[in-house]
C-alpha cells in the first residue's frame, strides 16, 4: 500500500487527487491537507463582485472528496519535511511515498501599510463579496484598481475586474459619473504572453474609458484621505479601491528551505519534480522560468496541466510502468470584459524565444464558453 500526501486543495492539488484515486489502486491511500474546509473556484469571483454569483455558487465542502475515495484533513500544516516527506498537522505526522506540494501563492496584503483598511481585496470571497456591497451603492466618484505588486495569480483577472466594473454601472446607467481606473505594478497587461495580447487588453481598457496606469508600484494607502500613493511620486485619490494584494511563498515553504532565491519552488520544467526524489511542486507555489527570462505566469489553467502530468507520473513509478509524461507549457485564458462579453488566448509559454500566444476575436461566444467551463469543472470534479 502506498500513501501520497497532498499539500493545498486548490485546482492543482484536486486535480492531482482526482486522477491519482482513478488511476492507483485503491488500496493507496491519497490525503489531500488544506487550511481552508472550502474549494473556491477563484475564475468566478469577479462574478461574485458584480453579483451574477453567491457565494454557494462557487464553493465546494472539500470533505465532499470523502466520497470518491480521497481523505481529507483540515488544519494548518505546523511542519513538513521533503527529504523524509512528512507533513504534521497539530500533533499527528503522517509520511508519504509521494509529497505533492500544491499550497499555491499566500496572499499578503498587510505588507503595504493602509491597504487591507482601504480596499476590499479581490482575490479572495469575502473580499469580491464586499466589493458587490459597495459597487451597489456606487454612484459617482472614482473606482481604482490596484495590482500592488508582481508576480500575482490570474494575470487576467484585475483587468476583468475594471472591464465587469464598467459593464455593471452602464448596466445600472451610472457609469458616466464614475471613473474607472486601473494602476498596475507591471509594465503591461498580461506581459509574459506578448505584445499582441498586452495591446488587445490596453485597447480593450480604451475602448471603455478605462485610465491605464502601468509601471506604479503602490507604497501606501492613505485611508484618511483615501489615496494611493506610489514610489514614482504620484498620487491618486479613491473613492472605493479593488485590489490585487502581493503574492508570496508560503510560511512553511520558506520555513523548510524550500523556497528558492527567486522566492518560489524550483522544479523540473517538465517533471515538476524538486530537487527532492518523489517531492513535486504544482502550481502558483512554483517559480518556473521560460526562455525570455520571466517566469510562468501564475495560472489555474498551469496547475491543472501540471495536476494532470505530476498524477500520471506518480502513478506510472508505483506501478513500475514506464512513462515519459510531461508538462509542455501550453496554456489558455478568458478574459471577461463586461457586458455578456469576452476574450480568449492561447498558446506555447514554453515556445522559444518567446512565448506563442495567439488571441481570438472577442464576443458572446467566449463568455458562454467561460459559462460552460465553469459548469464543467463542477460536474467533474463534484
Amino acid at each position: 500500500m502506498s500513501q501520497i500526501l497532498i499539500c493545498g486543495g486548490g485546482v492543482g492539488g484536486l486535480v492531482t487527487a482526482h486522477r491519482l484515486r482513478r488511476w492507483l489502486p485503491a488500496t493507496d491511500q491519497i490525503i489531500v491537507f488544506d487550511q481552508q474546509s472550502t474549494h473556491t473556484f477563484s475564475p468566478s469571483l469577479p462574478w461574485v463582485m458584480t453579483g451574477t454569483r453567491t457565494a454557494d455558487q462557487v464553493t465546494r465542502p472539500l470533505q465532499a472528496l470523502r466520497e470518491r475515495g480521497i481523505t481529507v484533513v483540515d488544519g494548518v500544516i505546523s511542519a513538513m519535511d521533503p527529504v523524509a516527506r512528512t507533513v504534521s498537522v497539530g500533533n499527528q505526522t503522517w509520511q508519504g511515498d509521494v509529497l505533492v506540494i500544491a499550497l499555491g501563492a499566500a496572499l499578503d496584503p498587510g505588507s503595504i501599510p493602509g491597504l487591507i483598511e482601504g480596499g476590499d481585496n479581490v482575490y479572495t470571497l469575502s473580499g469580491a463579496e464586499q466589493a458587490f456591497e459597495h459597487l451597489q451603492t456606487m454612484d459617482r466618484g472614482r473606482v481604482v484598481v490596484l495590482i500592488s505588486r508582481t508576480p500575482f495569480k490570474c494575470p487576467a483577472a484585475p483587468y476583468e475586474v475594471a472591464m465587469l466594473v464598467d459593464g455593471y454601472l452602464k448596466k445600472k446607467r451610472r457609469r458616466k459619473s464614475v471613473e474607472v481606473e486601473v494602476w498596475a505594478a507591471e509594465a503591461a497587461p498580461m506581459g509574459v504572453a506578448g505584445q499582441v495580447v498586452s495591446q488587445s487588453v490596453v485597447a480593450a481598457l480604451t475602448q471603455r474609458d478605462i485610465s491605464y496606469h502601468p509601471n506604479e508600484v503602490v507604497t501606501e494607502v492613505d485611508v484618511s484621505a483615501r489615496t494611493l500613493n506610489f514610489q514614482s511620486g504620484r498620487t491618486t485619490p479613491y473613492d472605493l479601491l479593488l485590489y490585487v494584494p502581493p503574492h508570496r511563498v508560503p510560511n512553511i515553504v520558506s520555513d523548510v528551505g524550500l523556497a528558492s532565491p527567486d522566492g518560489w519552488i524550483a522544479v523540473d520544467r517538465h517533471t515538476l519534480e524538486t530537487r527532492h526524489p518523489n517531492v513535486f511542486a504544482i502550481g502558483d507555489v512554483t517559480g518556473i522560468p521560460l526562455a525570455m527570462g520571466k517566469p510562468l505566469p501564475k495560472a489555474g489553467v498551469f496547475a491543472h496541466a501540471q495536476g494532470e502530468v505530476v498524477a500520471r507520473i506518480i502513478s506510472h513509478r508505483l506501478s513500475g510502468e514506464n512513462g515519459a509524461d510531461t508538462f509542455n507549457g501550453h496554456g489558455e485564458c478568458f478574459i471577461e470584459m463586461g457586458s455578456g462579453v469576452a476574450g480568449f488566448a492561447r498558446g506555447n509559454f514554453y515556445a522559444e524565444p518567446s512565448p506563442a500566444v495567439r488571441t481570438f476575436r472577442s464576443g458572446r461566444h467566449w463568455h458562454a464558453a467561460k459559462v460552460a467551463f465553469e459548469r464543467h469543472w463542477w460536474s467533474q470534479w463534484w
